[in-house]
């Protein structure tokens, strides 16, 4: 499946000129980026590797107050359709080291607090079947709501019942690492996001490997374009700065081809 990226941005910055972005299609396992584009008028860009090694940043110094940016990609998506429902657990003994780190609580998804709940609610069910029924739940309990701001927690949205993206994927993070399952934040675009924007959702180790999980339901791994990945939302954030930036303008346009 062939996925076209059109991104268009303008910010007033706030007397700082560099800008920390992460907005590019990653080369990555599953995907190819045919053809790509990153225009910031007088910037000077310097990219450095992703969180796990998957996709990269981009700092740009730009120059005056505003910054002005199109990103435009094409990218082959060859990540087949995954049936959760056949994928077995690992057991924690037998992961490799670095994936420990997704086990583990972190700001956002504090998944210390959520053992209690998945023990009692998830009974019976592991691996691809305890993922499945964990979209689930999160999918049926949650209303799509823009009620969270940067602060909002998994355990917040687990009490407000309502949120965003970001805070489905959160929660879906969480629910999964208490479950000794791993799972890591993930940013990326698809072509169904509602409203179109760029988009949040999880992957979860199982079956030797990773897969892309999104309990809103707006996008499937199989057109997912996977842009970056992170313990949560403090990894991947699209645009981060040194000083306020002020939003002018913004458009995400993602289209099958």
């Amino acid at each position: 499946m062939a996925i076209g990226i059109d991104v268009e941005m303008e910010y007033a910055l706030g007397g700082d000129p560099m800008v920390l972005l992460t907005l590019e299609a990653a080369r990555a396992e599953g995907q190819t980026v045919r053809d790509e584009a990153l225009d910031i008028p007088g910037a000077t860009l310097a990219r450095v590797e992703g969180q796990d090694g998957v996709g990269r940043r981009v700092w740009a110094n730009v120059p005056g107050d505003r910054m002005r940016l199109r990103y435009r990609a094409t990218v082959e998506v060859i990540r087949p359709a995954t049936r959760l429902d056949t994928l077995g657990p690992t057991p924690m003994y037998e992961l490799p080291g670095d994936l420990l780190g997704a086990l583990r609580p972190s700001r956002y998804c504090q998944s210390d607090m959520f053992h209690g709940f998945v023990a009692q609610r998830f009974d019976g069910l592991e691996g691809g079947a305890r993922v499945a029924a964990i979209l689930d739940w999160v999918h049926e309990e949650l209303s799509y709501l823009p009620v969270s701001d940067a602060t909002t927690t998994a355990l917040d949205t687990f009490a407000m019942r309502e949120g965003v993206c970001r805070d489905y994927a959160h929660l879906v993070c969480a629910l999964a690492r208490a479950s000794c399952i791993p799972a890591r934040y993930v940013a990326a675009y698809a072509p169904d996001v509602d409203p179109p924007d760029f988009h949040a959702l999880a992957e979860v180790w199982l079956d030797g490997a990773w897969h892309i999980v999104d309990a809103t339901g707006m996008a499937r791994g199989d057109e997912t374009v996977l842009v970056a990945v992170g313990r949560d939302a403090t990894d991947v954030a699209f645009m981060e700065t040194l000083a306020p930036a002020e939003l002018v303008s913004q458009s995400v346009t993602v289209t099958r081809l």
